[in-house]
Order: structure tokens, then C-alpha cells, then sequence
């Protein structure tokens, strides 16, 4: 019975031990997707001020000057 209790409590051990490694890659994932979801913030806003008429519907664009 003694072992069988030992047994138990060194697989609890590793379970307690695996779940915690689990949450550390788990909030390292959660912080790369937050600095990833700024950064294509910040990508969309530089394209949208480079070239702001990809963001307007065709009927909304000006005409170009005729020749």
C-alpha cells in the first residue's frame, strides 16, 4: 500500500510539474501574440499612410487628372 501511495504522489509530482512548465509557455504565447498584434497595428497604419487610397472604395476614389 506504501508504494502504491509513493507512486501516486511522484506522478502528482510530474503532473504538477508539467502543468506548470505548460502555463509558462502558455503566457510567453499569450505576450509574442500581443507584441505580433501591434506590430501589425502598427504595419497597417504605416500602409495606410503610404498609400491611403487602397483603403477606399472605388467610388470614393478621385478621378485622375486628364491629359
Amino acid at each position: 500500500m506504501e508504494d502504491r501511495i509513493d507512486e501516486l504522489e511522484l506522478k502528482y509530482m510530474h503532473q504538477e510539474k508539467t502543468i506548470q512548465e505548460l502555463n509558462e509557455i502558455v503566457c510567453r504565447q499569450d505576450l509574442a501574440i500581443e507584441l505580433l498584434k501591434r506590430e501589425i497595428a502598427l504595419l497597417k497604419e504605416q500602409s495606410l499612410m503610404m498609400n491611403p487610397s487602397a483603403s477606399r472604395d472605388p467610388d470614393q476614389e478621385e478621378p485622375p487628372p486628364h491629359y
